[in-house]
């Protein structure tokens, strides 16, 4: 049989295909627009990704046994608010995870509501990129828009919503909404009701790899698979990449150097908290838990800086003279906060910045601190996670960054961590067709799947010597945004 699964990405939707051992068959992306009508907003059209979707699952199955489909599920990029009106039309534009237009309504939720109460009804606190200050946003800022809606969604679900006509989603997506009491695994009345809107206005919750329903007939039709193929809940685009890459049982852990950064680790049962709110605590995929520190540049650095910047996109040229002898002593820093920041700093109005250049900084310097600024970012949330007693030795590393043989020696070096690339660094389209194989009955269940189909190829292994230095690195440079962080809201 063959699996479908569909990473609905901020950029581009990629499409795979698997079959039944678990081998990737085709892999397909469709590339769609993204807006920014003001500074620090960020939007998209969700017709754009039903589109490109369907154009891109018609030239996955070309010269396949389309009549071998059995399941299609997703990965997606998460906390996107998506509003349908009572004819089921998009109301406005999607405002998407990285959209920074919420600081007001984050500080509402945080100040007024308080840290407390949010852990107390979601187990996290506010952060603007997450769905729930966007509800607020729509309220305050578009009231009749507000007043049209009757189905709030997350991007993925819309996807799901359009191919199968029902309205669902999964407890890991979900989970980034502010909306879901994650330990108890049901929506947070107290919540809706703090955001103003009906728990009939949200989908119904499922396990991501639960059967959600079929495809409707005129979209099997038009793809020319069975109407009997299965869809499954999916998840969201990092529990998803989880799953791409074994990352399932206790004390696992993913990094994922794509635009944004995340820092995932897997947890058999719920983590509280206890006010250490600095990184996310979501439900998994497998139908577990896990802690997430979300940095919302990490690869967009390296694009930023290598295309924008430098005027080239010959990225091993650019990162060729960054020697090994070079590593731990460079006397330049950056700060990788293009779009503000998530996990753990919660600023929206957080920006990025270069320190330390003297006459003879070169612009290699330059590149090997842009780099190191990320590493440097993804071990703010590993801290949080080890002052929490979560004790982390190893990491699988996905992600458009991790190609870099370079950045994954900094990254393994500044956070002292076994680095292991699997064979297929997918992610979220892997997870997806994973999560449809399991809806299927291929394979028992979440981790049984993973046991059979993840491999890794290679590690990267920190050198002691490196780690000293970086150690100190790192020191100086968590006393870099604590500096500047009063500055920040008059550049606005």
């Amino acid at each position: 049989m063959l699996y479908i699964g569909i990473d609905l990405g901020t950029s581009a939707v990629k499409l795979l295909l698997m079959n039944s051992g678990g081998e990737i068959v085709r892999i397909v992306s469709k590339e769609y627009g993204l807006s920014f009508p003001h500074p620090g907003w960020s939007e998209q059209n969700p017709e754009d990704w039903y589109t490109q979707s369907m154009e891109g699952v018609k030239e996955l199955l070309e010269g396949q046994d389309k009549s071998q489909v059995a399941g299609i599920s997703f990965g997606g990029q998460m906390h996107g608010l998506v509003m349908l009106d009572e004819k089921d039309q998009v109301i406005r534009p999607a405002i998407l995870w990285n959209d920074g237009r919420t600081t007001k309504e984050t500080d509402y939720l945080n100040e007024v509501i308080g840290r407390k109460k949010l852990e107390q009804y979601t187990a996290n606190i506010a952060f603007a990129g997450f769905t729930a200050p966007k509800i607020l946003w729509v309220k305050e800022h578009e009231p009749e828009n507000f007043a049209r809606c009757r189905k709030i969604m997350l991007p993925k679900d819309y996807l799901a919503y359009r191919l199968t006509g029902v309205f669902s989603t999964d407890y890991s997506d979900a989970s980034g909404m502010l909306l879901l009491d994650v330990a108890h695994k049901c929506w947070s009345a107290d919540m809706c009701r703090i955001c103003g809107i009906s728990e009939e206005m949200l989908p119904r919750l499922y396990e991501s790899y639960e059967k959600t329903g079929c495809v409707k007939r005129e979209v099997a039709q038009e793809l020319g698979i069975p109407e009997s193929t299965v869809v499954a809940a999916g998840a969201g685009d990092n529990a998803a990449s989880a799953v791409g890459t074994g990352t399932v049982g206790e004390g696992k852990c993913n990094i994922s150097l794509g635009t944004s950064g995340t820092l995932f680790i897997s947890a058999d049962h719920f983590v509280s908290m206890n006010g250490q709110n600095a990184v996310h605590d979501f439900a998994h995929a497998d139908g577990s838990f896990h802690l997430m520190g979300c940095m919302l540049s990490a690869a967009s650095c390296n694009k930023w800086w290598t295309e924008q910047i430098l005027h080239t996109k010959d990225y091993p040229a650019e990162q060729a003279e960054i020697t090994d002898d070079r590593l731990g002593g460079n006397h330049v820093f950056y700060l990788p906060y293009l779009m503000g920041e998530r996990s753990p700093l919660n600023d929206p109005l957080a920006r990025s910045t270069f320190i330390g250049m003297t006459m003879d900084t070169t612009r290699a310097d330059m590149t090997q601190a842009m780099l190191e600024g990320v590493a440097f970012g993804l071990r703010d949330s590993l801290e949080i996670a080890r002052s929490l007693g979560i004790s982390v030795t190893k990491s699988t590393i996905v992600g458009g960054g991790s190609k870099s043989p370079l950045w994954r020696k900094i990254v393994a070096n500044v956070c002292n961590l076994t680095l292991e690339i699997p064979e297929s660094v997918e992610g979220p389209s892997m997870g997806g067709a994973m999560l449809a194989a399991v809806a299927c009955g291929e394979y028992s269940d979440v981790r049984t799947a993973c046991e059979k189909i993840v491999r890794i190829s290679r590690t990267e292994e920190p050198d002691p010597e490196l780690v000293r230095k970086y150690e100190e690195k790192y020191q100086q440079f968590r006393q870099i945004y604590p500096a500047l962080k009063e500055l920040f809201p008059k550049l606005q």
